[in-house]
């Protein structure tokens, strides 16, 4: 276990060096404005609860609008998408999951039931990779 936790945080900070650079200038941010008691260490990456509703996972910094577990392995499974893909993770997976989240053509047809927030390859991929490596349920939808 150490092993892999040691190994984690060498490419988070090696291989991964951007988006956590990113992801901790967020942090910093989200520290001084938001929510004080809602912080947390889970499978190595830090988790903090923050004051929007969607949820973001920048390298090693996961940051939660809900409490619910499942979106939690899912934000996970996008920090090991951080090991493997490194510098490329931001135009890879980062940009479009961003895309797909927040554009209203996607939102609309979601809400409309032609497809699942988890159909996109980003957030399938990030579904599995969270459910492999915590042994927990990912987000269904």
């Amino acid at each position: 276990m150490r092993t892999r936790l040691f190994l984690y945080y060498f490419l988070q900070l090696t291989w991964g060096m951007i988006q956590n650079i990113l992801g901790f200038i967020i942090w910093i941010y989200v520290l001084l404005t938001g929510p004080k008691e809602k912080r947390h260490v889970f499978h190595g990456a830090l988790v903090t609860r923050w004051y929007l509703k969607s949820s973001m996972s920048m390298g090693l910094f996961l940051f939660m609008g809900t409490d619910d577990p499942r979106v939690l392995v899912h934000e996970y499974g996008h920090t090991i998408q951080s090991c493997i893909l490194g510098p490329l993770y931001l135009p890879v997976i980062g940009i479009p999951s961003f895309c797909w989240a927040n554009t209203p053509h996607f939102e609309r047809n979601r809400r409309m039931g032609r497809y699942r927030y988890s159909d996109f390859y980003p957030e399938k991929w990030a579904n599995y990779l969270g459910q492999r490596f915590t042994g927990r349920e990912g987000i269904r939808h």
